[in-house]
This record gives structure tokens, C-alpha cells and sequence, in this order.
């Protein structure tokens, strides 16, 4: 049973069932729900909006090898272990990339997903960086937000998913083979929450990624890193959770936290990296590859070039590309710079590295289990080992698809008979004293020096110490288990499980 503050009285509770939980409403979660048997009973649960998650902010589209006259799976492996510098589990990359097409299709013909097209009708392929080849399926620069929408509309014509939005999964605790779950959702009253109770004999975990643990990130606001935590304290394997990745280009406004991401694509359709004095660089560090190199590449040349320059200004250039062509393939990016004050098909504008994604998380296997019988994760929160050390562009939506589709397959084979509607179990009052202000902004700031693209290991010292104290307070202060309480321990968490695994890895992991 998972930890919570001392002194907590317990309470029986009527836990209404469900098959399946599944705790995400982005790709994986939404997928993994259409692919279960129709006579399971199953709850979504959603932390704000169905739309509000990392799937729906992913731009450059799904690289899979749907031109096979012009590309292959083994070069699509080849790239996803370049990309992940061979630390990526080889069994799982290729169930991603020999399994992924099937998915894409699947998306395209039966739930109505438009990718761009051909004249011929086949799907445009585009390159982005890390690719040897134009293998990246893609709706203008909105993939991930097609895709999402689509999944959403076909989810809700079930008659056997039941969603709840506006929900936070605050505890969740297993007994006699059954999980156990006490959800904080937004009642009928207008500002109003209450604290819900369900079980299950399986949940799958697709909570995203831990981007709010950083200052910046591209990631939406709700990824807080709660079902790592969640699994953690369960006591699920984490494995490689000091394995983020950040993005090269980012849009250059520091006044905010979420910072909008600028598409790989972009630079696999010819934009130049320029530094501070307006002049492309990255062939003096990657005379090959240059702009086109992987991600944490690219951001390793970007702070070789600050250190050189001495100034963190860098810049993005596709202006000597065709107006209509930039216009037609990125209207959103298009649109959103526009808003910032530069035009993009003119001139260049501001980019820098920012926190993105994770390629660590809930250890899982091939079908997306965990150690624990029954909890399964799926997309950004788990560990597959299929990114390595570093994601390959667009395998992240690739991978949502293929494995959830499996978790569910795994669910429905090992499904077993239960028609109670209510089940009683004894869990602690979610009661107790407000969590003081200040915890996550400390969290954010120490992160942000202790592990920025490198780890700064004196930084990395200094911060574990702290955060130890804090994780500390947060699990054993007796605090109210609100929305922001969940949160907060789940950043505390992934930030001390983080910089411990830097600390370990220091000088071993190079």
C-alpha cells in the first residue's frame, strides 16, 4: 500500500467498479480505450479538458515506413538507435516500427484522421531531424491535434467508456488483486470538487510528462509527472527518468512557462540555426548533418556556440524558402510566430533548448505492463526503452499507437468475471492541513540549474539535498489532499528521482 501522512484515520468507502481505468485522455489513453473489448466496463479519467494534453501540442506528425520503395524498417531502426546513441531496448523498437504502419492506416481509415496527401492519393511523407529518410505522416503542423480530436470524437460514441473530466487521481492503492481509487473531480456546482471513489482490476496509467518540473517547457500545464508518482508509490519500477530531452527550438520568450515549440519539420524543410551575429553554425560541429542532427545534438552544438559567442541569442531562418510553401506547411507555427511580432517567410526569429519530453518513466514491457500485475503505462510516462537516451523526432506519437493498442490486447485476453457495481475498502481521509505556497516554484527553479541540456553535478549535490527535505515535508506533513497537493508531490517525487539517478550516473553514462 502506497504512504500518505501519519495519523490519517481510516474510513470505508464504496468504490464504484470499473474493468479498466485508464488515467490520460491524450493519444495513448484514448487509444487504449477503442481498442479494449466493447463489453468491458471502462473509466477516463481526464485532468482538465479532453484536448488539454501533450498529444494535442504534438506538431510534426507520426514517422512510420509507409514509402517502402524508398525507405525500410531497418532504416527506420537504424535512425530510432543513432537517435537514442544505442541505449534503447531493441526488442520494443522494433514491435514500434514494424507494428507502427499498421496503426497509422488504421488512423487514417477508420477513424478518419486527414494526413496531408499526394496527388495520388498515398500520404505525404516529410523529413525531419535524425531521418535518413521522408518518413514523418503529417496534418499540416497540427498532427497530434487531428489525431486527438478524431480519437475523441469516436471514444464518446462508446456505449461502455464512461469519461470524467476535470478529474485528478489523487491516491491510488491495490488490495486482493484490485485497485483502488480516490479521484478529486469537479462536481455540477460551478467551482465545486469532490472526492470520488472507484476500482478496477487494471489501470493504464498515460499521464503524460514531467515538464513542469523545469522553469520552461513545451509541455501543457497539467504535466506534472502524477502517474510516475503514482506508480512509484505503488512500487513500480522507474527506470531512466533522468533521460529528458530538450528541444532545440523552442520560441525564445521567457516571460512564460510553456513555451511554444517550433516543429522539427521546419528544419527538415530547410530552416537554418543563425547565433547572435545572424551566421549558421552547426556545420562548424556537424559538418554532415548539421541543422538536421538529433535533437539533444543540436542543443549540445547551440550551448558550444553560447559558450563561443557568449550570448544565448540564437535565431531560426526559413525566410529564403517560398512565402506560400512556409504558409501551407506550417500555418499554425506561421500564425503563432506572427502573433510574437516576426514573420517567419521574412526573417528570423528567436529560438532556445527548453525541457520537451521524457524518455524514461514506468518501466514496462513489450504489451506495456508494469512488475504489478494489472497496472499497465502507455505514451510519455512510460519506459518501453524504444527512445533510448534520446527521442527520435515524431516516434513519440508512433509509440502512443502501438503500444496502448497492445496494453489493450493484454488487458482483454487476461480479463476476469466480476459483475459487483460497488466494492468496500478502508482508505485514509484525504483531510488535513493547507500545503504552504512556494514548494513547486522551488522545485522548478532547482531543476532548471542542477540539469539544463548537462547535468551541473555541484548543482545536482545541493539540489538532491533540498529536494530530500521537501519530499520529505510533502509525504509526511499531514497535508489536505488537494488537486495542487497531488501535483506537488508528484514534482517532488520525479525531481528526486531524477537527480539521484544523475548523481549515480556521473561519469558512467557519457
Amino acid at each position: 500500500m502506497a504512504v500518505y501522512a501519519k495519523k490519517e484515520r481510516l474510513i470505508d468507502l464504496k468504490f464504484q467498479r470499473f474493468d479498466v481505468i485508464i488515467v490520460g485522455t491524450g493519444i495513448s489513453g484514448i487509444y487504449t480505450a477503442l481498442n479494449l473489448s466493447p463489453d468491458l466496463r471502462i473509466l477516463m479519467l481526464s485532468k482538465r479538458e479532453l484536448t488539454l494534453c501533450n498529444s494535442a501540442l504534438a506538431q510534426g506528425g507520426v514517422a512510420a515506413v509507409m514509402d517502402k520503395q524508398n525507405d525500410s524498417y531497418d532504416l527506420h531502426i537504424k535512425d530510432t538507435l543513432i537517435a537514442g546513441h544505442y541505449k534503447n531496448n531493441l526488442d520494443n523498437v522494433k514491435i514500434l516500427v514494424e507494428q507502427g504502419p499498421t496503426d497509422v492506416m488504421r488512423l487514417k481509415d477508420k477513424y478518419g484522421v486527414e494526413f496531408d496527401l499526394k496527388e495520388d492519393g498515398s500520404i505525404a511523407l516529410t523529413r525531419e531531424g535524425g531521418h535518413s529518410r521522408r518518413r514523418i505522416a503529417h496534418h499540416k503542423d497540427t498532427t497530434g491535434f487531428e489525431i486527438e480530436t478524431n480519437l475523441i470524437k469516436q471514444v464518446q460514441e462508446l456505449k461502455n467508456v464512461t469519461v470524467v473530466n476535470w478529474s485528478v487521481l489523487c491516491r491510488l492503492e491495490k488490495q486482493d488483486g484490485m485497485f483502488f481509487a480516490d479521484v478529486l473531480a469537479h462536481n455540477d456546482i460551478p467551482g465545486g470538487q469532490e472526492h470520488q471513489y472507484y476500482c478496477a482490476d487494471a489501470v493504464v496509467l498515460a499521464t503524460g510528462g514531467i515538464g513542469r518540473v523545469y522553469d520552461f517547457t513545451t509541455n501543457s500545464a497539467i504535466a506534472t509527472g502524477d502517474g510516475i508518482q503514482l506508480a512509484y508509490n505503488l512500487g513500480a519500477e522507474i527506470k531512466n527518468l533522468s533521460y529528458v530531452q530538450f528541444h532545440p527550438t523552442a520560441f525564445a520568450d521567457r516571460k512564460n512557462r510553456e513555451c511554444f515549440l517550433i516543429s522539427e519539420a521546419v528544419r527538415g524543410e530547410g530552416a537554418h540555426l543563425l547565433n547572435c551575429r545572424k551566421e549558421r553554425f552547426m556545420q562548424k560541429y556537424e559538418p554532415e548533418r548539421k541543422e538536421l542532427a538529433p535533437r539533444d545534438v543540436v542543443s549540445k552544438c547551440m550551448m558550444k556556440e553560447q559558450e563561443e559567442t557568449g550570448s544565448d541569442e540564437f535565431w531560426l531562418d526559413i525566410s529564403h524558402k517560398d512565402p506560400e510553401f512556409v504558409k501551407g506547411h506550417f500555418p499554425m507555427i506561421y500564425g503563432k510566430v506572427l502573433e510574437k511580432g516576426y514573420d517567419m517567410t521574412k526573417e528570423p526569429f528567436p529560438v532556445y533548448p527548453c525541457q520537451h519530453y521524457l524518455m524514461g518513466g514506468i518501466n514496462v514491457d513489450g504489451k506495456g505492463a508494469t512488475n504489478i500485475p494489472g497496472l499497465y503505462a502507455a505514451g510519455e510516462c512510460s519506459h518501453t526503452g524504444v527512445h533510448g537516451k534520446n527521442r527520435l523526432a515524431s516516434n513519440s506519437l508512433l509509440e502512443a499507437l502501438v503500444f496502448s493498442r497492445l496494453i489493450a490486447e493484454d488487458i482483454t485476453a487476461n480479463r476476469r468475471s466480476d459483475d459487483r457495481t460497488t466494492v468496500e475498502y478502508p482508505m485514509t481521509s484525504p483531510e488535513g492541513k493547507p500545503l504552504p505556497k512556494g514548494i513547486r516554484t522551488e522545485i522548478r527553479h532547482i531543476m532548471q540549474k542542477a540539469y539544463f541540456i548537462e547535468p551541473n553535478y555541484e548543482e545536482a549535490e545541493k539540489g538532491l539535498a533540498r529536494i530530500k527535505e521537501l519530499k520529505d515535508q510533502v509525504y509526511n506533513s499531514g497535508y489536505a489532499v488537494t488537486a495542487d497537493f497531488v501535483e506537488t508531490k508528484s514534482l517532488v517525487t520525479v525531481a528526486y528521482i531524477i537527480l539521484s539517478e544523475v548523481l549515480e550516473r556521473k561519469g558512467k553514462d557519457e
